[in-house]
């Protein structure tokens, strides 16, 4: 296994991890998550939203093929990771040494981190099928 797929797989794995066991955490209202969101000014029901695209993304990276979807789960954890980054530095939330902001920010950095690592042939696949005009294969 040469050095970039390790980077590749250490990568992923961190980012679907943090994404299943944190959108776990929110489904099942664990501790802080409620309250969290509380701070943000979201409602509750947002914790449920996030919490089900969590998991499918963390699931989605670690799933063998299925290039489109991966590239799709790629954007939504950035955005999502992002977003609460933002959410949080505009309340000032900003406790506990500002974790919430290096956590979101560090997930975001690794997911693409891991999307740049990507095996080669997965996106010469995909590029070549955009370029074609076709559907890109799974």
């Amino acid at each position: 296994m040469t050095a970039r797929a390790v980077a590749y797989w250490t990568t992923t794995a961190f980012v679907a991890l943090a994404l299943i066991s944190g959108g776990y955490g929110e489904l099942t209202r664990q501790w802080g998550t409620l309250e969290t969101v509380t701070i943000l000014g979201y409602p509750p029901y947002f914790l449920t939203i996030i919490g089900v695209w969590k998991v499918a993304g963390g699931i989605a990276l670690l799933v063998p093929r299925f290039s489109l979807v991966k590239e799709w789960a790629y954007a939504g954890i950035v955005f999502n990771m992002t977003g609460a980054f933002v959410s949080h530095a505009a309340v000032g939330d900003y406790g506990a040494g500002a974790f919430h902001l290096v956590t979101t920010g560090s997930i975001a950095l690794l997911a693409v981190a891991s999307y740049l690592l990507r095996p080669g042939s997965r996106v010469v696949a995909v590029r070549r099928a955009r370029l074609a005009g076709a559907e890109v294969p799974a």
